[in-house]
């Protein structure tokens, strides 16, 4: 709701994948932008980092519940969008039951901004749905966004002035969508993790995304007969004392930063003050677990791991943002037509979750079963056959850390 506010702009975040480490900032500046503005997020607000692991969402949802107006739910934390406060703020034009074909969420929100009546809906691309737990979207099913935003427009076009849409499906998704959907004025942009932040032109459309990871935001202000565009980051430091109807939430992050600051371990001298080198880190890891729990094939994708600085010591910030999804690793069936093809089987999951790194590297002629993740078990193979009883974040602990004496290491 916006509570008899006096809208002159749209603010919109995007995949902030609960990074709360500058929560002070992102706060203060959100609630100094807010009288005047429709604050709006772009999906994937929950996941991605131990704020997460470790309090659940719960202060997501209150940052959320707090603070803004219109939500587009993303691939990352995709049940939480389903909890009813939330649901109530989100807004998705092309995801039914597929069974129904009922739509799981409101399509649109029309809302004054200046002088106009603006609708405002979102889409989620089929990349981006795809990759959510097969387990969380059972019953669901995403249609084409071009077809459902047009049906959108055709049925609303008389009650609006101007179309916004929160899109959760990559830059150049919506550099195409602009394309095919000249109607929208503007689109924000979000699930990509690009330098890509416009704003650029498409036709009479703008097409800008804010910065991830709780950085920076876009905006978007009515001017003249069209839109004014850009991004800007949160500032450093932030205009005055955080408010104080957010002492909860500060109190809460602050409970949960302790626990990530406990120390889990010297880092290995190769992995030490640099960038976490996904793709090292995980080829150590797969040849380790080909040999410690006998797996004739190991299986892992880039993407299970963020790419985050290291330093002397490793703390359980540090394991939590690497790993952020709590993966399993799990014993997996592959299936029936990918046996005798591996490449093929390959190829098809690099489309779908990014790089992959295996042991052995190249894969046999033949495979029936494989070591991975649980997301990948889950949503690509033929599931589970047994727990393998490790987490994917203690194995990597295990990768980076020097081992202790007392463990028999030197």
């Amino acid at each position: 709701m916006t509570d008899n506010r006096s809208l002159r702009q749209i603010v919109a975040t995007t995949d902030v994948h609960s990074t709360l480490g500058n929560a002070a900032s992102f706060l203060t500046q959100l609630h100094h932008l807010r009288p005047t503005s429709l604050v709006v997020d772009c999906g994937d607000f929950f996941e991605g980092s131990g704020y997460y692991r470790l309090a659940h969402g719960s202060i997501e949802r209150e940052i959320l519940l707090k603070l803004y107006d219109v939500l587009a739910p993303g691939n990352h934390g995709w049940p939480h969008y389903f909890e009813p406060e939330i649901h109530r703020l989100s807004v998705c034009a092309n995801v039914i039951d597929a069974e129904t074909g009922n739509a799981l969420f409101r399509r649109l929100r029309i809302v004054e901004v200046g002088d106009r009546r603006v609708g405002v809906t979102a889409v989620i691309g089929r990349q981006a749905f795809h990759s959510i737990p097969f387990a969380q979207r059972a019953g669901h099913r995403v249609t084409d966004p071009v077809q459902s935003l047009r049906e959108l427009m055709l049925a609303h076009h008389h009650e609006v002035d101007g179309w916004v849409l929160l899109s959760h499906s990559g830059f150049e998704e919506d550099v195409e969508l602009a394309l095919v959907c000249p109607f929208l004025d503007v689109i924000f942009a979000g699930h990509c993790h690009s330098d890509q932040y416009g704003p650029i032109h498409v036709g009479d459309t703008l097409v800008v995304k804010g910065r991830e990871l709780a950085d920076g935001y876009a905006i978007a202000t009515p001017v003249g007969t069209g839109w004014g565009a850009g991004t800007t980051r949160f500032p450093d430091h932030p205009p005055g004392s955080v408010p104080t109807e957010f002492a909860d939430v500060t109190a809460h992050t602050g409970e949960v930063e302790k626990q990530l600051h406990e120390v889990l371990g010297q880092v290995r001298t190769v992995f030490r003050c640099q960038l976490l080198d996904r793709r090292g880190v995980l080829l150590d890891l797969t040849a380790r677990l080909r040999t410690a729990l006998g797996a004739d094939v190991v299986l892992l994708n880039e993407t299970a791991l963020r790419s985050v600085p290291l330093g002397d010591t490793l703390t359980m910030g540090d394991l939590l943002s690497i790993e952020p999804f709590a993966n399993q690793l799990v014993h997996a069936h592959v299936p029936e037509p990918d046996r005798r093809d591996p490449c093929g089987l390959l190829a098809r999951l690099t489309a779908q979750d990014g790089p992959l790194v295996t042991a052995p590297e190249p894969l046999p002629d033949a495979i029936t079963t494989v070591l991975t993740t649980s997301y990948l078990a889950d949503n690509h193979l033929g599931g589970r056959t047994n727990q393998a009883g490790l987490r994917l974040d203690r194995a990597i602990q295990h990768v980076l850390t020097t081992p202790n004496a007392s463990d028999g290491g030197t």
